[in-house]
């Protein structure tokens, strides 16, 4: 497996593209970890460095990671998309947990805490700290999503429906959260909740601070009963969006890297200028 001599791209390249193919071929499935840099430097005849080179341009590329003392993984996904829950579940193996969600209402972050949590009770999972921050829009004041099917107007009769939905699930999570706390089951645990006047089209979910889950919303026109009357609307369905995944590397250059700090800062910027708290 030695590279062609002849052919000019550096050799860099041309691992990566061995590597690439073999992923996109699935000799190496999704998850598998790759061989280490020595044992692919001795494979293709190269300097670790190319090796190291390689890898970067595939991470880059989103179809590998880096993890941390554990060495070169495959991305799960591919060529389909993230499924979060087990993320979430694993996150919570931490000894610090920490969840930090942007978007319309936080019901999908609801379902997916709900197996973590109830291992917690169980002793399955034991976190020291659990620390939940909720960045939603304020449903006070006129969106433009949902908004009247018709005339793409606002509704106040709409907007509150959107508003029942988010108080629920954040409410629901706060209070599970909390509970653990009041049994002693975790040292610590918070759930903050602020509200913003912007009318999100995506959401994103940064896990532990080293993992985000980032996806679009799909804007959709369907037909929902409120006071036993029909109302055709314009909605997000977030339990459709297509989730992206990315990682920090060893590499705090890399793409990965970069977009999972860039996130992190957007996080905070919103949290801490033109946004609310709500009491939970």
């Amino acid at each position: 497996m030695s590279l062609d001599p002849d052919d000019p791209r550096p050799p860099y390249q041309q691992v990566a593209n061995a590597l690439r193919a073999a992923i996109l071929t699935k000799k190496f499935e999704p998850g598998e970890k790759l061989p280490s840099g020595a044992e692919l430097a001795k494979q293709y005849g190269v300097a670790r460095m190319t090796v190291q080179q390689a890898i970067r341009l595939l991470r880059d590329e989103g179809l590998v990671v880096s993890r941390q003392g554990s060495g070169v993984f495959v991305r799960e996904r591919t060529e389909r998309p993230v499924e979060l829950r087990p993320h979430i579940e694993r996150a919570f193996e931490a000894t610090n947990v920490a969840i930090d969600f942007a978007g319309f209402s936080g019901e999908t972050l609801q379902g997916m805490l709900q197996e973590p949590l109830d291992k917690i009770r169980l002793g399955r999972l034991t976190p020291e700290s659990i620390a939940i921050r909720i960045l939603v829009p304020d449903m006070d004041h006129p969106m433009s999503l949902p908004c009247r099917a018709e005339d793409l107007s606002d509704d106040p009769v709409i907007r509150e429906r959107a508003h029942r939905i988010q108080q629920r699930s954040t409410q629901a999570i706060a209070d599970a959260v909390h509970e653990l706390a009041d049994l002693g089951l975790v040292k610590s645990a918070s759930v903050e909740i602020r509200v913003h006047q912007t009318t999100p089209s995506f959401k994103f979910y940064v896990i532990n601070r080293e993992q985000v889950f980032f996806g679009f919303y799909p804007v959709v026109k369907h037909t929902v009963r409120i006071k036993g009357e029909k109302h055709e609307l314009y909605d997000v369905m977030g339990k459709d969006a297509v989730l992206f995944h990315y990682q920090v590397t060893e590499d705090a250059s890399s793409m990965q890297s970069q977009y999972v700090a860039q996130t992190r800062l957007w996080f905070e910027s919103m949290w801490s200028t033109i946004s609310r708290e709500v009491e939970v």
